[in-house]
């Protein structure tokens, strides 16, 4: 598949054990339309085969990480006209991608600039490690569009951060998590001046890129086996949920007080 949204770039740092992909639309959004979340979920296969390459990168434009799922996307709006099982499956496309990242062998670090929402905060909880630069900020807005916080995303955020402030972020869903309040709360572990995200990622890749790289593998899949253990019983039914509440009179209200930029009024149905 042609890659319109992502680049990968290989044989960067100390003996080239470095990569930095690249997630950029071109329009300091980032939005992850079906085809960019497809494009994302290929690329941990870049590396599968990979014995060169000991830290991934992942970074999005200069100005944004990304906006979350796409609401706008063409090919996301037929959901509402498609069959249940299709609406499942077709819904499995943003937990698969997370997963892809987070079962890949080699270390991963998001260099995150402006915001980072929804789909995109799903995504670099999955990562390994996380940089941002002092203006970036987080918002977990599903709730308050009507839908659960799916994408395998609630177990990650917890190991992170813990039960109440994952609540507090997933419930409380306009509310913006500045930098400052991230790197309090366990959800980013460097935050640095804007615009300087990358060259700190790479700074702490090229740390690790200088360690052994069949420990370094062997280390990093050990802790993640134990941090994800349980994972799967706490989000085996994201889609099905994710589906279930996008049959609600509140999904409807939540998304279309999002696209008129008005405060929704919900009704528990």
């Amino acid at each position: 598949m042609e890659r319109r949204f992502v680049k990968v770039e290989k044989g960067m740092g100390p003996q080239g054990r470095i990569a930095v992909v690249r997630f950029d639309r071109g329009d300091d959004i980032n939005a992850l339309s079906h085809q960019a979340m497809r494009e994302l979920r290929d690329v941990p296969r870049d590396f599968e085969d990979d014995l060169e390459t000991s830290v991934v990168i992942l970074t999005g434009s200069a100005r944004a990480f990304s906006a979350g799922f796409d609401l706008k996307d063409p090919e996301g709006r037929q959901r509402d006209t498609m069959a249940i099982g299709e609406r499942i499956h077709r819904q499995r496309l943003g937990p698969k991608m997370c997963k892809a990242w987070q079962d890949m062998e080699q270390v991963t670090v998001a260099a995150i600039e402006g915001h980072c929402i929804g789909g995109g905060a799903a995504l670099v909880v999955a990562l390994d490690f996380r940089t941002c630069g002092r203006s970036a900020h987080f918002r977990i807005p599903e709730v308050e569009l009507g839908m659960n916080m799916s994408w395998g995303s609630i177990p990650r955020m917890l190991a992170l951060m813990g039960p109440a402030r994952t609540k507090q972020a997933v419930i409380l869903a306009s509310d913006r998590i500045g930098a400052a309040e991230a790197l309090a709360w366990g959800l980013v572990e460097t935050v640095v001046e804007d615009g300087q995200a990358l060259p700190a990622a790479m700074a702490f890749a090229e740390r690790i890129a200088r360690q052994p790289p069949i420990p370094v593998r062997m280390s990093k899949t050990t802790v993640n086996r134990f941090a994800h253990a349980l994972d799967d019983l706490g989000s085996h039914m994201d889609s099905e949920q994710n589906v279930l509440t996008g049959l609600t009179e509140d999904y409807r209200e939540g998304t279309s007080a999002f696209r008129e930029k008005r405060k929704p009024s919900f009704k528990g149905r």
